[in-house]
């Protein structure tokens, strides 16, 4: 009987928990309130009016050493559109390269520098996705008509509706598009490296490209590990007791 009872209680909690957070009420830093199982998704800008799972739309954002989702996104790529899921490129090393929005002013600089090294990428066994919350049409637009996104022959993921963005923490909610996030997963599917900028600040494919070289030489090299500007040939160091002051 008392299983019984235990089981009845925790029901009884739960209801009383959920009526709880659908009357209870939240400041999001937009200025705007919010109440009720439908605003705590989508209450802008603040995370705190989302941190009940129950109501959130986001299962959590990734950390370093996690294993990312298996998710499925929509890509253009070689003037056609289809479907990949995130595990095709397991035995890969996989880039993730987030940006706000098509034709407009950074982006294109940075997906054309990308370009200009996606043959030395691709020598390294890398794949690049470069990812917005556009649509496929607007990747096809964009790619038609800019002579630097013409360029681009890596594929283009749309995520129209922020889930994958939302998933690595760079979607903004009141503008309903993405930070500038570069996420380095390593080809078990586990993040290795992220850089996250304001939408104002640029990147840099030669610095991706030497992080992705370091993060490839400390998994091959167990017990080594690469200091500041390594580039491949360099001198790395072996961390321990004999080391300790030397640097």
């Amino acid at each position: 009987m008392s299983g019984v009872y235990d089981e009845e209680k925790s029901f009884i909690v739960g209801i009383i928990f959920i009526i709880t957070c659908m009357n209870e009420k939240c400041e999001c830093e937009s200025g705007k309130s919010c109440c009720g199982a439908e605003e705590y998704t989508g209450c802008s800008g603040n995370r705190d009016c989302c941190e009940h799972d129950d109501f959130s739309s986001v299962e959590g954002i990734v950390e370093i050493g996690e294993e990312v989702p298996d998710m499925e996104v929509s890509v253009f790529h070689e003037n056609k559109d289809f479907s990949v899921s995130l595990s095709d490129y397991r035995g890969k090393w996989l880039v993730l390269f987030f940006y706000p929005a098509d034709f407009t002013f950074v982006c294109p600089t940075e997906l054309e520098e990308l370009a200009d090294h996606y043959e030395t990428f691709q020598g390294l066994n890398t794949e690049i996705l470069s990812v917005s919350t556009d649509t496929v049409y607007t990747h096809k637009a964009w790619h038609d008509t800019s002579k630097a996104i013409g360029k681009v022959k890596y594929p283009m993921v749309a995520d129209p509706t922020g889930e994958l963005s939302q998933t690595f923490g760079v979607y903004i909610w009141d503008e309903g598009m993405a930070r500038r996030g570069t996420f380095i997963i390593d080809p078990d599917g586990v993040l290795q490296a992220y850089e996250v900028h304001a939408n104002n600040i640029g990147r840099s494919a030669e610095e991706l490209l030497r992080k992705v070289q370091a993060a490839q030489f400390v998994r091959e090299h167990g017990g080594e590990v690469c200091p500041a500007k390594w580039k491949p040939g360099e001198k790395t160091l072996t961390p321990g007791l004999d080391l300790v002051g030397k640097i």
